[in-house]
């Protein structure tokens, strides 16, 4: 570690005294841009008690700023929301399915098509802003098929990426397109740590004439949920909750989630109660970075001038409708995230129930940064309004879209094969998680009349799922054949404006906007066959 942050120290010391006059000219004496700061887990839920043990973060970010509860991923998988976090693109428009190559995660269809337009290489090329990087980046990066860790995106001066998927031990990093491996030793290579300390290196050694970009992608609270050896005894009686869905039978709802095993055999509830725990005891580390960095901000003066975001990729479960831990699913449990926010004009101790996207990240930032978001190829919008109190003068949406491309396996699964063919994610009880025909599309709706959820799957049933959350928050009642039919064509034609949807036409005014505007023939001139066999399953 002494040798890579004597390196560090070098570039970073070289690259400030080679910018410092040019940054100065730039400058012209006027006031500096805010820093940024995005704060970025892996699979951190909000729905099961998910921010419980990040007391010092919900304290130094939450309390100090902005907490938001209304808060969804356009996926509820890594890859396809990572995505969007940085393209500020819904999953049609960016490309990017799943987590396999195939699916385009980290593909070299993304790198020429996407990469050059995330907003991170915006804030770079025409923001002004150095830019950092440490930890997980996209499941498939550093691939060989996907050009290996020598591949660094555009966009990022300083580039620290994981290989592959979260891990806390026994990884590679792409250190500036040089492999570096890391053993099992944890002063030296517990990545939650590693990646706290190559942030203080650059929040130490960075150019000071210039504004800065950091995005901290922690490991945690992604499987395989190894913790910090100080921490390993952390919350000995803690358990999943037991809230009305978990361990009950999903009766009404998808094949997938009926065919999972109610109740649970207890060998599956003492593994998810694990899960539960060692989940939260990675998350200690992940406060320890936050307080860290926090700390290093204030004792440079910085922190009043930076922004600094803290969320997460997707949900999670962990009993909930008898599937065991995972996400992927339309459920609220897997599609809300958290989302914290303080910064230069917020005041503190604020609330804000607004429905956020996570395709809203980077227009918010390039919105930060002063750029003109119309310039984008974003379908989101800037929450920036709803942060510094000019939300009342802003005309913010009522609904946003999920998309989900399922994933499975050509053959059957040696261990279950009365499933044969097209599931994953399986566990010994032969309960799974996911299959090709869990693809679907929702809109997600949070209005002043109604809180509703609108899902159709890609299947040969059209099998489509409706929750009232006002009536029914644990979405335990699909009620897609009692709806009225007119809401149900509405949110169909919704939902199908909003598949076809790009950069503006996403923001358009949602079914329950005072100026949505409903016309029946236009679904039925180009969905005329698929929507009446919609109609018809869902009416019967």
């Amino acid at each position: 570690m002494t040798s890579i942050k004597l390196c560090f120290h070098y570039v970073l010391v070289c690259a400030s005294l080679l910018s410092m006059f040019f940054n100065t000219m730039a400058l012209g004496g006027r006031s500096r841009k805010p820093n940024i700061i995005l704060l970025l887990t892996d699979d951190l839920d909000v729905m099961i008690g998910g921010m419980n043990p990040l007391n010092k973060t919900r304290k130094l970010i939450g309390d100090a700023g902005v907490t938001f509860t209304n808060t969804y991923v356009a996926s509820p998988l890594c890859c396809p929301s990572r995505a969007s976090i940085l393209t500020g693109k819904y999953p049609h428009n960016h490309r990017v399915v799943n987590n396999t190559l195939e699916g385009n995660c980290s593909s070299t269809a993304w790198q020429k098509t996407q990469e050059p337009v995330t907003f991170p290489a915006l804030l770079r090329q025409h923001c002004g802003y150095q830019t950092f990087f440490a930890g997980k980046y996209l499941n498939q990066y550093g691939t060989k098929e996907a050009g290996g860790i020598e591949h660094v995106p555009p966009g990022w001066d300083y580039w620290y990426a994981l290989e592959k998927n979260s891990k806390y031990y026994n990884y590679t990093l792409s250190v500036n397109g040089k492999a570096e491996k890391h053993g099992q030793n944890y002063h030296q290579d517990y990545l939650t740590d590693v990646l706290a300390n190559f942030s203080m290196d650059f929040l130490e050694y960075k150019r000071n004439y210039q504004p800065f970009f950091m995005m901290i992608s922690t490991p945690a609270p992604h499987s395989p949920w190894t913790s910090a050896p100080q921490y390993e005894k952390s919350f000995p009686d803690v358990k999943a909750p037991r809230d009305p869905s978990f361990n009950a039978h999903g009766k009404d709802k998808h094949w997938l989630i009926r065919q999972a095993k109610t109740p649970m055999t207890n060998s599956s509830v003492e593994f998810l109660d694990d899960a539960y725990r060692k989940r939260w005891r990675t998350l200690l580390s992940v406060d320890d970075l936050v307080e860290n960095v926090v700390k290093k901000l204030e004792t440079r003066g910085e922190l009043d001038n930076t922004y600094i975001f803290f969320t997460s990729d997707n949900g999670y479960h962990t009993g909930q409708f008898s599937l065991p831990v995972d996400k992927r699913q339309l459920y609220e449990f897997d599609i809300k995230i958290p989302l914290l926010v303080r910064g230069p004009g917020i005041k503190p101790n604020q609330t804000n129930k607004m429905l956020v996207a996570n395709v809203d990240l980077g227009p918010t930032i390039m919105d930060i940064a002063g750029y003109d978001i119309n310039k984008t190829q974003m379908d989101g919008m800037s929450f920036l309004p709803l942060m510094n109190g000019e939300g009342k003068n802003v005309t913010w949406r009522t609904d946003f879209l999920v998309e989900y491309e399922g994933e499975g396996h050509n053959q059957s699964d040696p261990s279950c094969p009365a499933l044969g063919p097209g599931v994953a994610e399986c566990f010994p009880d032969c309960v799974c998680e996911d299959a090709f025909n869990n693809t679907y599309a929702c809109v997600r709706t949070i209005s002043v009349s109604s809180d509703l959820q609108y899902c159709e799957f890609d299947d040969s049933e059209v099998f489509v799922e409706v929750y009232n959350l006002t009536a029914d928050p644990f979405q335990l009642t699909n009620i897609a054949k009692s709806i009225d039919q007119e809401v149900l064509e509405k949110m169909n034609h919704r939902l199908m404006m909003l598949q076809s949807c790009w950069g503006p036409s996403c923001r358009s005014a949602g079914v329950f906007d005072s100026g949505y505007k409903f016309d029946p023939r236009l679904m039925f001139n180009h969905h005329g066959p698929r929507f009446h066999k919609l109609l018809r399953r869902t009416l019967q």
